[in-house]
């Protein structure tokens, strides 16, 4: 297993302790957008939303600029603590101020994109 995977792994079992960050789960059309979409298309949606979102060394409304409903990247932001500089911070100990680097955004999608596959394969299990 590589370190980036272990990484993740040991991250998302961290949240996974948290109320608040496991209180989250793919709602059923989530589920099914990813069906349409795949999981490529969700991946390259995330890049766009963290540029758009939280890239910037100061963005715009942070703290408030992520919803938790209409795509699943917004969910899994919110359960894996990537949805504002402040909770990136906190939990990543990635530094508010400063635009994010290659590095730090490939991560920041990794996770997502990990909470993401666990959560789908939840709920084709419960289908």
């Amino acid at each position: 297993m590589d370190k980036r995977k272990q990484i993740i792994d040991k991250k998302l079992e961290e949240l996974s302790k948290s109320k608040f960050r496991s209180s989250f789960h793919l709602r059923k059309y989530m589920i099914k957008t990813i069906d349409e979409k795949g999981f490529h298309k969700i991946q390259k949606d995330a890049y766009e939303i963290i540029t758009k979102k939280i890239k910037d060394a100061y963005p715009i409304n942070d703290g408030k600029q992520t919803p938790t409903k209409n795509h699943p990247v917004f969910l899994a932001q919110h359960a894996t603590a990537c949805c504002c500089r402040g909770c990136l911070e906190k939990w990543h100990h990635i530094q508010k101020g400063k635009k994010l680097t290659e590095n730090e955004m490939n991560y920041i999608v990794s996770i997502i994109m990990e909470w993401i596959i666990r959560e789908y394969k939840k709920g084709k299990q419960e289908e």
